[in-house]
């Protein structure tokens, strides 16, 4: 496209419409992960930056609070077309800046499109109720107001996508957003800012989108401190994620979490082994363990466990590593030296124990982040290695004999996002997906962890954070709930029939 091969690009922050010119001193590099080449260099902002968005972010609120929802939905329609002209190009970026296989680039693309059609026609079922009231000729009634400036905190797994699961509700409820993606994909948020200032232009609309590049603690810090700033969604680790509840709290702000997961899946005597292990494939090696929603754990029933392994083992063994780019390769790199490092942190621990690396465990000789795959067994499940999230392709494995035992281990580890259950046994299903099952926040049969359509709430429990996104009734979590009593009548009535 025509914004990230200019490495001369200026400015740390889109203020709506408009490119501000930084006060900031430093330059964030952008890496391609594949080859350790520079993609572009980019200015980045100064709290003063960050604190003339919101300011500029609430004023624009205030008109655009005004316009009907489903009015505010032909921005998403327009930003629809857009994305569709140029989708080929944004999947490529994706690829190139994030390191994702392309197929999975075009995916994301696909899921920001799917997000933008449930968010149009949620437009017009941001529903309320009307409640019969106890005192005659009374009427109460309920209704949603839009908070004010949004601040969506992305991370680097998924550049564009989870923006869109979060700013496309926002925007149809009447908000403002302030975009702080992630400093290892910044070019995927700047092209995505620019097809949105396209649509601010052509519509005409307030400065609805904006944007702010930095990796400065103390310049984000207003989007958590700013009591401008109603609703901030972040998309990130457990540790950093508790210490952003922490300061949004403080001022009693509210927050959307979606925090680490620790996913596991079971397979049971009665499954479809093979179903079962080409799903659990895909969700431990797709975008290379770095989805919050990556099997990390699987616990397969001693039947099925020694061929579980010796076939897992030999798609592991034969998988393609390489350039992401080209449409072959199953796997591509981890984002940076930093995840690789951890990768390699982690293996020389499980070394140190009396657990078995069966396959993997190596970085490859390349320019990029490559790993192997790895599949780990005999590691104590309570070992805390196991009860840690690696963001890398890092399997662990056990086997089970009852579906109780298998249930309890699954929810043994402080995180709760996504789990999965391979069974043809109704009961077994039912008392997975019962309140003695998953405590997870996504509970699947016979489906991988990975993978979630935008129609479902998507988020977790525990250590995960709590937080609803995309689908099914998360629009709430974008507005203020206002209940209203209403007397139509002329006597003095009040409630508990009190006499006063």
């Amino acid at each position: 496209m025509r914004y990230y091969m200019d490495t001369s690009l200026k400015g740390g922050a889109y203020l709506g419409k408009s490119l501000i010119l930084s006060h900031g001193q430093t330059t964030l590099v952008s890496l391609n992960p594949a080859d350790g080449q520079v993609l572009a260099k980019l200015n980045t902002c100064h709290q003063k930056d960050v604190l003339d968005v919101i300011d500029h972010s609430q004023k624009a609120f205030q008109e655009w609070a005004m316009i009907p929802a489903p009015q505010r939905a032909k921005v998403l329609a327009l930003l629809k077309h857009k994305i569709q002209k140029h989708r080929g190009k944004l999947a490529e970026l994706i690829s190139l800046e994030m390191g994702k296989i392309i197929s999975e680039a075009h995916g994301e693309i696909q899921e920001i499109l799917d997000m933008i059609d449930f968010a149009i026609g949620q437009s017009r079922m941001l529903y309320g109720k009307t409640m019969h009231s106890e005192r005659p000729l009374h009427r109460i009634y309920e209704q949603w107001h839009p908070f004010g400036v949004v601040a969506i905190l992305t991370a680097f797994n998924f550049p564009m996508a989870v923006w869109a699961w979060n700013a496309c509700l926002a925007i149809i409820c009447g908000n403002t957003v302030i975009w702080k993606p992630s400093s290892q994909t910044p070019l995927c948020a700047i092209e995505l800012q620019q097809l949105c200032i396209e649509v601010m232009k052509d519509l005409q609309t307030p400065d609805i989108f904006s944007l702010v590049i930095t990796e400065s603690h103390e310049a984000s810090l207003p989007l958590l401190e700013n009591p401008q700033v109603r609703l901030v969604s972040f998309t990130g680790s457990c540790k950093q994620g508790q210490y952003i509840s922490e300061k949004v709290h403080q001022r009693l702000g509210k927050t959307i979490l979606e925090l680490g997961g620790n996913n596991a899946v079971i397979i049971d005597d009665s499954a479809d082994i093979d179903l079962a292990i080409k799903h659990v494939f895909f969700g431990a090696i797709a975008t290379a363990g770095q989805r919050c929603t990556s099997t990390r754990r699987v616990l397969v029933h001693t039947k099925y466990y020694s061929y579980f392994i010796q076939t897992l083992q030999k798609m592991y063994e034969k998988i393609q590593i390489g350039n992401p780019l080209k449409n072959k390769t199953q796997m591509g790199p981890l984002i940076n030296q930093k995840a690789q490092d951890v990768f390699l942190n982690t293996i020389d621990t499980i070394q140190k124990t009396k657990a078995k690396i069966l396959t993997g465990g190596h970085i490859l000789s390349s320019q990029g982040y490559f790993v192997e795959p790895t599949l780990v067994t005999e590691l104590e499940h309570h070992h805390p290695l196991v009860q840690t999230e690696t963001f890398a392709p890092i399997l662990y494995c056990f086997p089970f004999q009852t579906i109780e035992e298998a249930i309890e281990k699954q929810n043994a580890v402080p995180q709760g996002l996504s789990s999965a259950l391979f069974t043809q046994n109704l009961l077994h299903a039912e008392l997975f997906l019962s309140a003695k099952g998953s405590d997870c926040g996504i509970a699947n049969i016979n489906t991988s962890t990975a993978g979630a359509e935008i129609s479902i709430a998507f988020g977790g429990e525990k250590q995960t954070g709590g937080g609803r996104e995309a689908g099914s009734d998360s629009w709430k979590n974008y507005m203020r709930r206002q209940s209203s009593v209403i007397n139509w009548g002329k006597d003095f009535e009040l409630a508990q029939n009190l006499k006063f």
